[in-house]
């Protein structure tokens, strides 16, 4: 890829991915970033925030029910959709699975894996918590 130009909006939108454990859509990172700059457009955001993905720079997480979630943590993990509440989760990092993962799907494959994604479904803690309460 081309040396990019610094631009100093890009660099607001991954400054926010990564001081949030959250998984953001484009329309909250707007939201953030608009403080900073108030006449930021919200195709520039989405712009931006696939060209982070793109350069490895953020994690682009497709949902089911659309809208893009980003992640500015990059190294190797998976995440979890709640079912319930829609809010997207880490699941706990662990090199581990992940390798055995991909040298499971070696053995399957006559070739060479290099790589994989997986995004889980279930019901979060709070929801689970939520569900009892209701039922008592």
């Amino acid at each position: 890829m081309a040396n990019l130009k610094y631009s100093r909006q890009r660099a607001s939108i991954k400054e926010y991915l990564m001081s949030t454990h959250e998984h953001p859509t484009a329309d909250t990172v707007y939201l953030h970033v608009k403080e900073e700059f108030p006449h930021i457009s919200l195709g520039t955001v989405y712009r931006n925030l696939n060209l982070l993905a793109d350069m490895g720079e953020a994690v682009k997480i497709p949902t089911p029910n659309g809208g893009d979630r980003f992640d500015g943590s990059t190294h190797p993990h998976y995440h979890v959709v709640c079912t319930s509440c829609g809010n997207v989760m880490d699941l706990a990092p662990g090199d581990d699975y992940i390798r055995s993962i991909n040298e499971e799907a070696s053995r399957h494959f006559d070739g060479i894996i290099d790589s994989h994604k997986i995004l889980f479904y279930g019901t979060c803690a709070r929801c689970c918590q939520k569900k009892h309460s209701n039922e008592i």
